[in-house]
């Protein structure tokens, strides 16, 4: 099924990037001004690097979080506290019908958890000290419920297509934005000019910025699934319990690193236009969810 949705989106994109410069005819607007290039070309060149890089993160990252965080892999439990964590999250892993997940403790006083890897059956779920020690074994058991349904759900696959998609459309409409301002603004004819360079990367940074928001809502929608999975193989007492003891520790740090914050279960309360840059909607927002 991943592999589908993976050929699919691909298809999908090439498909809808055509009919789109068909449509509009911006391939003769382009040709028009002295912009000669080959779209369809430039298009798979972009999807292989943008999906290729998307890829290779979902590949490593098992790895990246081990090393980052320190997490250390519970092989063979020393004390009944890591006997129990294993024991919680290989029956939720069967309830959920994955294989059994990579088990490990990091260190942090802020109570946080995450869940990644590249296979449903071959995931990382990793859980940090500070909530072992502070939060109940049925709000603890909560939020490996919680991780265990994003690997469930297929989110960090999910979210890898779905970057790749952004990338591909980044890396492409840079392209075309420099390769225009070359053309047409500073009338180079042959090869390219120091304008495409700076304008390729200038575009690509702020559409990197603009399309950056789609992964962040994907990210904040597949939290509510995840806390419904996690009701579903618990209750929704527990996971409710759970998130108002996040709550309740809100002056913590949280320094889970960044580049697994959309991975954690930490809130990030934000206002305004910044609030579509968050990987996480608020706390009182998922509870009420939940009470729905």
């Amino acid at each position: 099924m991943r592999i589908m949705l993976f050929l699919a989106t691909n298809i999908a994109v090439l498909v809808l990037v055509s009919i789109i410069f068909n449509l509009l005819g911006l391939e003769g607007i382009l040709a028009a001004n002295g912009v000669d290039l080959n779209l369809g070309a430039l298009l798979i060149f972009c999807a292989l690097f943008g999906f290729g890089g998307s890829l290779i993160s979902l590949l490593l990252s098992k790895w990246m979080a081990k090393r980052s965080t320190g997490a250390a892999v519970i092989d063979q439990p020393r004390n009944r506290e890591e006997r129990w964590l294993l024991d919680t999250v290989r029956e939720l892993a069967q309830s959920a019908g994955i294989g059994m997940p990579e088990v490990a403790i990091f260190h942090s006083e802020a109570a946080n958890a995450f869940a990644t890897g590249w296979n449903r059956n071959n995931a990382l779920v990793a859980v940090s000290s500070g909530l072992l020690k502070r939060f109940s074994p049925e709000e603890a058991r909560a939020v490996m419920a919680h991780e265990i349904g994003h690997v469930a759900n297929g989110d960090m696959v999910t979210l890898t297509l779905i970057q790749g998609v952004v990338n591909t459309f980044v890396l492409f409409f840079a392209r075309i934005i420099g390769h225009t301002v070359d053309r047409v603004v500073f009338k180079t004819e042959r090869g390219y000019g120091i304008g495409y360079f700076v304008v390729t990367i200038v575009a690509q940074i702020v559409l990197s910025i603009l399309a950056s928001m789609i992964v962040f809502w994907f990210s904040r929608w597949r939290e509510y699934r995840a806390d419904a999975a996690s009701a579903g193989l618990t209750s929704n007492a527990a996971m409710i319990g759970a998130l108002q003891r996040l709550r309740a520790e809100q002056g913590l740090p949280q320094d889970l690193p960044g580049e697994l914050t959309a991975f954690g279960i930490s809130e990030q309360m934000k206002q305004g236009m910044s609030r579509l840059f968050s990987s996480h909607p608020p706390l009182e927002d998922r509870i009420r969810a939940l009470q729905r």
